[in-house]
């Protein structure tokens, strides 16, 4: 005998493999877009080790190293300290982001995978020691990469997202 809501073929309510799905698709795709990211400024470093460049019209190729973070901010810190700084961020954004993925919009979810990708990928780069790997340079903006376009894009669709959900889900 029945009662409540049916249970899905693993035996888990329907709102909880909603979740867990959630979950899992979020962490997958931060995932596949780090491992995206790092394969792209791997064959950055292969192809422009030597000073070449690349002039693509509004946007060049030049291989630059950043030790820093953003814009190159504490670049003269101790590669560890920014490492351990960036990777408390990553984890705390992470659990965040895992705890509030089946409440979120999915173009949140889009936004928020957008950013840990992103994110994670730069931390990875990191911990050589040289620095994230930019190689994308427009000559009136920083040079950055595609792990930077990720988390800024990500970042607003993670905004729009929010927005438009809560405005959706708001009483008149």
């Amino acid at each position: 005998m029945s009662t409540g809501s049916p249970a899905s073929p693993a035996g888990t309510p329907p709102l909880a493999g909603k979740a867990k799905r959630a979950r899992r698709v979020l962490l997958s795709a931060a995932a596949a877009l780090a491992v995206a990211d790092l394969a792209v400024k791997g064959l950055a470093v292969l192809t422009l080790q030597h000073g070449a460049g690349a002039d693509l019209g509004i946007i060049n190729l030049r291989l630059l190293y950043n030790t820093g973070v953003a814009f190159s901010l504490g670049a003269g810190l101790a590669p560890w300290l920014v490492i351990a700084a960036t990777a408390t961020i990553i984890l705390t954004m992470t659990w965040y982001a895992v705890s509030t993925a089946p409440a979120m919009s999915r173009l949140s979810r889009a936004g928020a995978a957008l950013v840990l990708g992103g994110a994670a990928g730069n931390l990875v780069d990191r911990l050589d020691g040289r620095g994230v790997v930019d190689y994308l340079h427009t000559g009136w903006f920083p040079t950055f990469n595609l792990a930077d376009a990720f988390v800024t894009i990500g970042a607003g669709l993670y905004v729009l997202g929010t927005l438009r959900h809560s405005r959706a889900n708001t009483p008149d």
